[in-house]
């Protein structure tokens, strides 16, 4: 997938010369250019901006939604979210969120944090033993902090021709990792949470994982308070009656995968998450304009931890062109302040979600498609949200 960068900048920030190709939708005089920062423009814009790139992309079903100020700005469906069947993306409308599922798993686990049910620098083999099959001394060294942040030694997903095995000292450089988020989701499960050892599956490497309660851990620790009633990880009616269809780059829909329990405890956290736009910008928005805390929300301090750097990305290392990663977030960093991101992709899906705390304004985006990337990381578009990035 292009993961080209969005452009950000600070002050006052013309649209690039691609949107106006695409769209010639600014009237400007002879040789002048203009800036959008009213929403009512910007909406117009992606309006018709949006459906074009689909169009061109070879994506059947896309949702939006803006946040501008704190608020839920707009959303909107387009295109079909089954390409067979033809019906239409609405509000409603069901998307897996692959990898952006990593934001959400990493807020309720600061919140744990917070109460002290597990600590963020603590080694996590003292809450439950290693799922490693040999001795590595490095896997007593490894905290919730290092999953966060990427810096576990873990692979990314293990399979038969790699099992899961440690890289280098956790801390010490960056490899993004699901199967780091799919370890942290274990330990909390073992923690706070229910396995069911009667209900049990086989998964990458022949890996064997039992159901836990971790959608009902989520949906009563997070999902519900936040008034994502929506979103959840485990297949139920309302997803059957609302949930998009995954396709493929040539437009075939995809066979939709129904994930139970015992899914849920495999991918939940690393990718788990199905939701609306609208659903998901209600969590963007208490990351971006935080509510005083409670028994659901972060602590100042918390919620300042999740989004400071942890470490620095090399050239060869960087994911979204972001300069850094935090807890649960990439981060591109910009004198006028930081920028929030991550990405998604998984087959028939893929999403993207920014936002700027100083401005507290960004967007969620959700596609059916594994063309969905050249939709979210298209100039033209990254050109037309660029003023939600600027004061």
């Amino acid at each position: 997938m292009d993961r080209r960068a969005f452009l950000c900048g600070s002050g006052q920030v013309a649209l690039s010369a691609s949107l106006a190709r695409y769209m010639n939708l600014i009237p400007t005089k002879a040789g002048a250019r203009r800036t959008v920062h009213d929403g009512e423009q910007l909406i117009s814009i992606l309006t018709k901006l949006i459906p074009r790139l689909m169009q061109e992309a070879g994506v059947p079903g896309l949702s939006v939604a803006i946040v501008r100020n704190g608020k839920l700005n707009w959303q909107k469906g387009f295109g079909m979210k089954d390409a067979d069947t033809r019906e239409p993306v609405d509000g409603h409308t069901v998307f897996e969120a692959a990898s952006v599922s990593k934001t959400v798993f990493a807020y309720a686990v600061l919140k744990q944090c917070e109460k002290g049910v597990i600590g963020l620098d603590t080694p996590l083999v003292r809450y439950a033993p290693s799922p490693l099959t040999h001795a590595d001394p490095r896997f007593d060294t490894i905290t919730a902090r290092h999953v966060l942040s990427h810096t576990t030694g873990f692979q990314n997903i293990r399979s038969g021709d790699d099992p899961l095995k440690i890289h280098f000292q956790p801390g010490s450089q960056f490899d993004y990792s699901g199967e780091g988020y799919w370890y942290l989701q274990s330990i909390l499960s073992h923690l706070a949470g229910r396995e069911n050892p009667n209900d049990c599956g086989e998964y990458e490497a022949g890996v064997e994982i039992c159901a836990t309660d971790i959608d009902t851990f989520l949906k009563r620790n997070l999902l519900v308070p936040f008034g994502m009633k929506a979103s959840g990880y485990v297949w139920n009616d309302e997803f059957a009656r609302h949930a998009s269809r995954p396709h493929d780059v040539s437009g075939k829909p995809l066979p939709k995968s129904q994930p139970k329990a015992k899914d849920a405890a495999r991918y939940a956290a690393m990718g788990g998450l199905h939701t609306t736009s609208a659903d998901y910008a209600k969590f963007l928005i208490e990351v971006l304009n935080p509510k005083q805390a409670d028994a659901y929300r972060l602590n100042k301090t918390s919620h300042d931890e999740m989004l400071t750097p942890q470490i620095r990305l090399k050239e060869g290392e960087k994911v979204d062109d972001a300069d850094a990663w935090a807890l649960g977030w990439a981060i591109r960093q910009r004198p006028t302040g930081d920028i929030i991101l991550h990405s998604g992709g998984q087959s028939g899906f893929r999403s993207l979600t920014m936002g700027s705390v100083q401005c507290q304004s960004g967007f969620v985006m959700l596609t059916n498609s594994d063309n969905g990337g050249n939709v979210l990381f298209h100039p033209a578009l990254a050109a037309a949200l660029t003023p939600l990035f600027v004061k």
